[in-house]
């Protein structure tokens, strides 16, 4: 078959393609539902996250009224989500390992008995090396925390000075040894393309991560986000050709160790996926708590999306009132496809082409035009059944997502 051959994609027939879109989402059901939960506080904020971090303030970190605001948030949110079982947990940051493990086990006490939480749902926690120790993780486990993902970045003493960590290499070392002693499931956060970094020097972190043995990878080019202390003053990084080099050796030697690239900068044995991602870039439903969180709720009245307030002392004196929503707004159906395809597509094998009209409750016939001329550039797979990019459309996966945005 030649590559670039057009498969129409189902329902897309000749009578189907002049379909206008809706007035409003046509969901017969919602979709699977996950809980996301923000622990805004770090010892430091590194110079090149954009993330909502912030270093504690002098008396330390208000774990007490961080865990009773963000139960009240989610006491306040079950209207929305009434009677629907949560299949994932994550809890992220900032450093969710600064908190102790009694705050843990209040937070997920609280979950359990405020929402009907899977007896198999996947409960992960971020963790920074520098922050925990065997007993903190041991006591941890005892909570029902059941996956830690540890945001290592380089084992290189010298490469975690110049990005700003505040751990080294053999710190790195021990947080892992002590997650894997006492959790199955462990993700390493892995960064390349760093001040000064050789594809050498890449690779060597690359090789003692999966040393390791755990069952995900998280592998991240190095990016100055607007509005960070490197955007303002920019390290000095390798070139673009040197960077797409540590990019393809990194995904051709995690090939060849057993791992599957199965989304943009994510890398799993076998079972190892991120559930909890996988229900954010398969379009997915997720309630967002505490201090700046995001959510994406569905409902036969359409899609919502909110924001609780940003800061944590804004957010902890509104939840004394009650007023936890910073922004919230109905999606418009003409954003749904460029949503849908922005997390779907990020995926290497894509999604059922029968899931973009059971999450958007938008017809697929109504955007077959942006289909076929994705396949006709070469960035979509030619399939009739899945809406995958093809390896074009990976590596230009902006312009393949542009095809989707609203005129």
């Amino acid at each position: 078959m030649s590559p670039r051959r057009i498969i129409p994609i189902a329902t897309a027939t000749p009578a189907a393609r002049a379909l206008p879109l809706p007035e409003r989402p046509q969901l017969d059901a919602p979709p699977p539902l996950s809980l996301y939960v923000h622990f805004p506080w770090c010892v430091r904020k590194c110079p090149y996250c954009d993330f909502n971090s912030h270093a504690p303030r002098s008396d330390g970190i208000p774990e007490q009224a961080w865990l009773d605001a963000v139960l009240a948030d989610l006491q306040h949110a079950l209207p929305q989500v009434w009677g629907r079982r949560v299949h994932s947990v994550f809890i992220g940051g900032g450093t969710p390992s600064l908190m102790s493990a009694q705050t843990l086990d209040a937070l997920l006490t609280g979950i359990r008995m405020l929402l009907p939480l899977d007896p198999l749902a996947e409960i992960t926690l971020e963790a920074n090396p520098g922050t925990v120790e065997a007993q903190r993780f041991r006591d941890y486990r005892a909570t029902g925390l059941n996956r830690i993902s540890l945001g290592i970045q380089s084992f290189d003493d010298g490469m975690l000075a110049r990005i700003g960590r505040i751990h080294g290499g053999d710190e790195a070392r021990r947080a892992i040894d002590a997650a894997t002693t006492h959790f199955e499931r462990v993700n390493l956060d892995l960064m390349y393309a760093l001040p000064e970094q050789t594809l050498s020097m890449a690779l060597a972190d690359l090789e003692t991560a999966i040393g390791f043995g755990t069952e995900h990878l998280s592998c991240y080019h190095l990016t100055l986000e607007p509005n960070t202390p490197f955007a303002h003053n920019p390290p000095p990084l390798p070139d673009d050709d040197s960077s797409a080099d540590m990019q393809e050796a990194i995904e051709s030697r995690l090939a060849t160790a057993g791992f599957e690239h199965y989304e943009t900068s994510a890398f799993a044995r076998p079972h190892g996926q991120s559930r909890h991602n996988l229900n954010y870039w398969t379009f997915g439903d997720y309630l967002g708590i505490g201090p700046g969180a995001h959510g994406k709720l569905s409902s036969h009245e359409g899609i919502r999306r909110e924001m609780r307030h940003k800061h944590p002392t804004r957010y902890l004196e509104g939840a004394a009132r009650g007023d936890f929503i910073q922004e919230a707004r109905e999606v418009g159906v003409a954003e749904l496809p460029f949503e849908f395809m922005m997390n779907a597509l990020r995926l290497t094998d894509g999604v059922s082409a029968k899931l973009f009209a059971a999450r958007t409750g938008v017809p697929l016939a109504s955007i077959a035009d942006q289909l076929q001329l994705a396949q006709a550039q070469g960035l979509l797979a030619p399939t009739s059944d899945r809406l995958r990019p093809s390896e074009r459309g990976r590596r230009f996966l902006n312009d393949l997502l542009q095809l989707f945005l609203k005129d």
